[in-house]
């Protein structure tokens, strides 16, 4: 990632680049802190490192600077310090550092500070970008609003069913629960762009209207992979991206848009399409009521290895009382 560092000491500022340099990164050097805030508005930068001593401006101050000022996204703070007393780490992050890393530095240890400050930002961005295009997609559609959290958690029992099962094939870990819990909100984002007049049809689509309701796989994918253009460091949505595009696939090789089969579908869009079609059984839209959990358990299970995968329907079976206890949190009851 592109990193700026800010040392008057043109050494140590050479000593620091090619460090981090030879760590994959990209520096940017400057001699100042003013040249540095000047760098910094244009949102480019994610991380400063800094000295803590420098004329004029001390690393320090430019750590309280970088608070002030109205900056795009948030600026993580590392101050290379030979100072290393409590009350003068105290002082450094009241002034709005983030870590510290004492002078002369280890590359190691710099480059774990490092991974740290973009685990930080990984987790803001995710949430702001998350929290942002859910809601947008769910104001197209009063009706199915809810339909985001309850998939969100249904998502959540399948990854843990998967985790606890510990099965060959299925690379599931507490990582994997975390960022499908995070990522599903965002599998029906393409729909924003799916026009009211077949979104909100109440009736059965005709061939032409479903093909465009089709396409909002491909355009939700289309934004999100924008998205992770403009934010490379944001993994997260590579999973966003995944399960936009194929959480319409099916097990059998005959769903949208790619009639992908099997493994070949991301596991992440696998498990959205247990969830996703879960909930619309069960619920109420403008063109049907909903099904009875009974109908609905029927249903999945009789698409096991068709439409989903058979080990996430034997995972749903056997969270049942899960399932049905996220509806009736979310204010929606179904038979028994």
């Amino acid at each position: 990632m592109k990193i700026l560092t800010v040392d008057d000491d043109e050494i140590a500022l050479e000593l620091l680049n090619m460090t981090l340099e030879q760590s994959g990164h990209q520096p940017c050097g400057v001699t100042s802190a003013v040249e540095a805030m000047e760098l910094l508005q244009d949102g480019e930068f994610r991380i400063v490192i800094t000295d803590w001593e420098m004329p004029e401006i001390s690393g320090l101050d430019l750590c309280k600077r970088i608070r002030e000022l109205d900056l795009p996204h948030y600026v993580y703070a590392i101050v290379l310090t030979s100072h290393d007393e409590p009350e003068e780490i105290v002082q450094g992050l009241a002034a709005g550092a983030d870590d510290f890393v004492t002078k002369p530095f280890n590359p190691a240890e710099m480059e774990a500070r490092i991974r740290i400050g973009a685990r930080v930002l990984a987790l803001e961005t995710r949430d702001v970008a998350i929290f942002a295009m859910a809601k947008l997609a769910e104001s197209r559609d009063a009706e199915t609003g809810k339909h985001i959290e309850r998939v969100q958690v249904y998502c959540r029992i399948l990854a843990q069913g998967l985790l606890n099962k510990k099965l060959p094939g299925y690379e599931a870990d507490a990582s994997l629960v975390q960022l499908i819990t995070k990522t599903s909100p965002l599998h029906d984002l393409g729909k924003v762009g799916i026009p009211d007049s077949i979104l909100l049809k109440p009736g059965r689509l005709n061939d032409r209207e479903f093909e465009v309701m089709k396409s909002h796989t491909t355009l939700g994918a289309e934004t999100l992979e924008a998205a992770l253009r403009q934010f490379p460091e944001a993994s997260f949505l590579l999973m966003a991206r995944d399960i936009a595009l194929t959480h319409h696939e099916r097990y059998d090789g005959t769903g949208y848009p790619n009639g992908l089969a099997g493994d070949n579908i991301p596991l992440s869009g696998r498990i959205v399409a247990v969830a996703d079609v879960y909930d619309a059984l069960t619920t109420k839209r403008v063109y049907k009521n909903g099904f009875s959990h009974e109908i609905a358990r029927a249903i999945i299970e009789e698409e096991a290895g068709s439409q989903f995968d058979p080990v996430l329907v034997d995972i749903f079976l056997e969270s049942e009382e899960q399932f049905l206890e996220v509806h009736e949190r979310f204010g929606v009851s179904v038979a028994a």
